[in-house]
């Protein structure tokens, strides 16, 4: 494909909005497995014998197989057929956390001081699979490349700039230190807080859990400022507000027998 961009209108799982995706999401997979390689090959990852890391995995493992179970009965199974999902603990003292396309999933040290136990931990964790799941990246790199590059395709901006393009990538995807201010994040947040709780609540962890994590999240950010990760998202209280009035929904997906 090298003339423009590819439109492709679909509806994202469980809140039905619908989206444009305008690049091939296989491409941006195979961008997502090479940068995801590349980033932990370069930083420092807790090894799988930690406890932490050990945690994370089984978290993340716990909720892509419930999303992948609700994705082939709802006959969405397409959505997430190309995954491979990887779930990493990043060593650093950063509170962030991030997804790619195709499952790659990176938690940091920082955050589980907030996130406290594996509950907690599933409300980071269902949070960034919702985003890789409703393929908000895509959305948020269509954008960014429409306006820094203009109606080229995909293959042509990495090969005629490949720099910029990683570059881009990774701001769209949250792991070029900040998200930016890319259009429509916070109602790509408020999506994936929604999608994460139901996600969380069908694996067996208690959507409460986003309440009591985001309340914690407002303390350590004193009230007011938050993470560079989440600089232009919406406010804590906000997201406090909305997980209540979703809790109810969220809930009804919830059986604490499924673990």
């Amino acid at each position: 494909m090298s003339l423009l961009l590819l439109a492709a209108c679909a509806v994202v799982p469980i809140s039905g909005r619908r989206q444009v995706r305008m690049l091939p999401e296989g491409m941006l997979s195979n961008m997502a497995s090479a940068n995801y390689q590349s980033y932990m090959a370069a930083n420092a990852v807790v090894p799988s014998s930690d406890p932490r890391a050990q945690m994370v995995e089984r978290t993340g493992e716990n909720i892509a197989d419930a999303v992948v179970e609700y994705l082939s009965k709802t006959g969405q199974a397409k959505r997430v057929q190309d995954f491979d999902w990887e779930f990493q603990l990043v060593d650093s003292d950063q509170v962030n956390a991030w997804a790619m396309p195709g499952g790659k999933v990176a938690i940091y040290r920082g955050i589980l001081d907030l996130t406290e136990d594996e509950p907690g931990l599933a409300v980071v964790m269902s949070h960034e699979i919702a985003h890789a799941v409703a393929r908000h990246g895509n959305e948020r790199m269509s954008q960014q490349l429409l306006l820094t590059m203009g109606a080229v395709s995909l293959d042509v901006a990495l090969r005629e700039q490949p720099d910029m393009t990683r570059d881009l990538f990774m701001v769209a995807y949250g792991a070029g230190g900040m998200l930016g201010s890319l259009a429509y994040s916070r109602q790509h947040e408020y999506e994936a807080d929604a999608l994460g709780m139901t996600f969380m609540a069908m694996a067996g962890y208690n959507p409460e859990n986003a309440i009591s994590f985001w309340g914690r999240m407002l303390q350590y950010s004193g009230g007011s400022n938050v993470p560079a990760f989440l600089s232009t998202h919406p406010t804590n209280e906000d997201r406090i507000k909305a997980a209540r009035d979703y809790l109810p929904e969220a809930m009804e997906y919830y059986s604490s027998g499924r673990q």
